[in-house]
């Protein structure tokens, strides 16, 4: 969480952003008390803007204030992981079938640079980086589409997915297979198979509904609950379409 803030920048809301990340990749773990104290010293500020801070992430489900408690980083509610891979799923597909039918070479050059470099992460085992360039791929794509919105919305949802991911690496998702499927979904965009494209990325989405229920029965203690809903239950098998 060493990041160094902007002081000639609003505080608060570059807090929410490290503390965010930190969430999501796991390097906060769910249940894990958060001391106002302690933050506000580890990025040399007062305790205003870290009290800010813990309210906006309270209101993004990411963090629980318990009066005179304190503040714990929320579990993993497999629940709202589903729901949130639900909405990605809704966005990112019709994002992908455009991308189908406007994506150029040059579009097409950077989706396989992306995926490059996650191969050369994935050779690392740099499990870290290996998402981080999870999320440009998928970022790319969106950019075909010139749709900042969109995406924005992808990225408040990608919160809760995100730790399950960190999660899943390397067992419940090998990292060769992600990096198939992403293959997969650059060469139907490079066709210009635009059905071919949504159809693989919806596929690669529900790759996370496998992993999760074996994820949340290894580590009961970071999930507050372990039944998918109903919406989701249909679409764990990864031999469909």
């Amino acid at each position: 969480m060493n990041v160094r803030l902007r002081q000639t920048d609003p505080i608060a809301p570059q807090l929410v952003a490290a503390l965010r990340q930190s969430i999501a990749d796991m390097r906060l773990r769910p249940g894990e008390a958060l001391s106002e104290k302690d933050i506000a010293l580890r990025y040399g500020v007062s305790r205003q803007p870290v009290r800010e801070a813990f309210i906006k992430l309270s209101e993004a489900g990411l963090v629980e204030i318990r009066p005179s408690r304190g503040t714990f980083v929320m579990k993993i509610s497999v629940r709202a992981v589903a729901n949130a891979r639900f909405v990605r799923e809704a966005i990112e597909a019709d994002i992908t079938r455009d991308a189908g039918r406007l994506a150029k070479p040059h579009h097409v050059e950077t989706l396989r640079r992306c995926l490059g470099e996650q191969e050369a992460a994935a050779a690392a085992d740099d499990y870290w980086r290996f998402n981080q360039c999870d999320e440009a791929f998928h970022r790319a794509i969106a950019e075909i589409v010139e749709c900042d919105y969109a995406w924005r919305v992808v990225e408040s949802a990608r919160i809760q997915t995100d730790r399950v991911r960190y999660l899943s690496l390397p067992a419940a998702s090998p990292m060769p297979l992600l990096i198939s499927q992403h293959s997969e979904i650059v060469e139907r965009l490079e066709a210009r198979d635009a059905e071919g494209a949504e159809a693989a990325m919806r596929r690669h989405l529900r790759e996370i509904l496998l992993a999760l229920p074996r994820i949340a029965e290894a580590n009961p203690e970071l999930f507050s609950d372990t039944e998918l809903p109903e919406h989701s239950r249909g679409l764990v098998s990864r031999d469909e379409g």
